[in-house]
């Protein structure tokens, strides 16, 4: 008899944690029992990474070092440097960040894997480090503004300077603020999974990292992010995106940036975003994109019951801040790499090598037969 399987594991618990819920009704989010809109409304990403990697949001004494703690981590070796700088040129950013990570665990390896302490440190450097790296790649050998936009002294604009360099407002530092800590955890989605199967094996947190990557590299994740803004894109005007999707949902095209695995009615973070979309798109020389965004959120609900998830006004939120689209999913990597390390840590205390079982749907058995005798 066959054994009873779930598609994509889909509804089954497949270990505890106690980093973040998916809350009552499949609707709330929280992170170590702090509920997304207060962490979004009132702290910094620098405060949720902390919380995250260090288990507890920290004072102001605290905090004051930490920021000073990850600026000081933001440096590139000189190794990883040639390494970024040999890499081809029209590489994805999503296989230079997990070749970079992968490279960086060579030059700075982590010795015992069950030192909490030393496994910390390298998360925090994680942090710092990606969005550097991420710069250093899109802004390749000019060295000079390199430098000097590596002083800014938060994450967030961190993150901006590395990517756009422009000037930064404050409404801009603000909502990559916001969007880092949106994107900083979500239970045992398919990447901080894949990390915990790999940190289970007790192999080192740069491995973990490299696989969290390659899981999240595709649109089915954290790619989707530039799919939706691909397909906003590809509208001019709200009429034509009234009849575009209906379109695609009338040749049963998947539509990305709606639905959403675990939650039923809504996405938790999609209105915190979508609020600072709306007020990025005041500022911005595009009129016409916001309003496109929401047509298709009406028309996704109105035809199909589907909500917007995280990624949908992401992409809108990015493009109004002058990011490039190929950068969406990369500025993912930069804020999850802390629950990634939260769940690495995590798996780590209690560990158990993460091995379910298979139901074998193959041949029945068969007789083998010489090579001679095969047909």
């Amino acid at each position: 008899m066959a054994e009873h399987h779930n598609a994509g594991l889909h509804g089954v618990s497949v270990g505890q944690t106690a980093i973040s819920s998916v809350g009552q009704k499949s609707q709330g989010l929280s992170y170590r029992g702090y509920d997304i809109h207060d962490l979004a409304k009132n702290a910094s990403f620098e405060e949720v990474a902390h919380l995250l990697i260090h288990g507890r949001l920290p004072g102001i004494e605290t905090l004051d070092n930490y920021r000073a703690e990850l600026i000081a981590l933001r440096e590139l070796p000189v190794g990883l440097i040639k390494v970024i700088e040999t890499m081809p040129a029209n590489v994805h950013p999503m296989d230079m960040l997990r070749t970079a990570v992968s490279m960086l665990g060579t030059l700075e390896p982590e010795e015992d894997c069950l030192n909490l302490d030393e496994t910390r440190h390298i998360a925090d450097r994680l942090v710092a480090i990606l969005p550097t790296i991420l710069g250093y790649w899109t802004d390749l050998h000019e060295v000079e503004a390199f430098a000097a936009q590596n002083q800014e002294p938060t994450m967030a604009g961190h993150v901006l300077r590395m990517l756009t360099n422009n000037k930064i407002s404050n409404d801009q530092r603000r909502a990559m603020d916001v969007s880092l800590i949106l994107y900083a955890e979500h239970e045992f989605n398919a990447s901080s999974f894949n990390a915990r199967v790999c940190a289970a094996t007790l192999s080192d947190i740069y491995s973990a990292v490299t696989s969290a990557i390659g899981t999240l590299r595709g649109p089915l994740h954290g790619g989707a992010n530039e799919a939706a803004m691909e397909l906003i894109q590809s509208f001019d005007t709200v009429e034509q995106a009234i009849i575009g999707i209906k379109e695609l949902l009338a040749r049963k095209t998947k539509v990305m940036g709606f639905g959403h695995a675990v939650y039923q009615t809504s996405d938790p973070r999609s209105d915190l975003i979508k609020t600072w979309s709306k007020r990025l798109a005041v500022e911005s020389a595009d009129k016409c994109l916001f309003d496109i965004s929401e047509a298709i959120e009406t028309e996704m609900w109105q035809q199909k019951r589907l909500f917007p998830n995280l990624d949908f006004y992401s992409a809108s939120a990015y493009h109004f801040l002058g990011i490039p689209t190929t950068l969406f999913t990369p500025i993912f990597v930069c804020s999850r790499v802390a629950g990634w390390a939260a769940h690495i840590i995590e798996q780590r205390q209690n560990n158990r090598l993460i091995r379910p079982n298979a139901e074998y749907i193959g041949p029945a058995a068969r007789i083998f037969q010489p090579v001679g005798q095969r047909g």
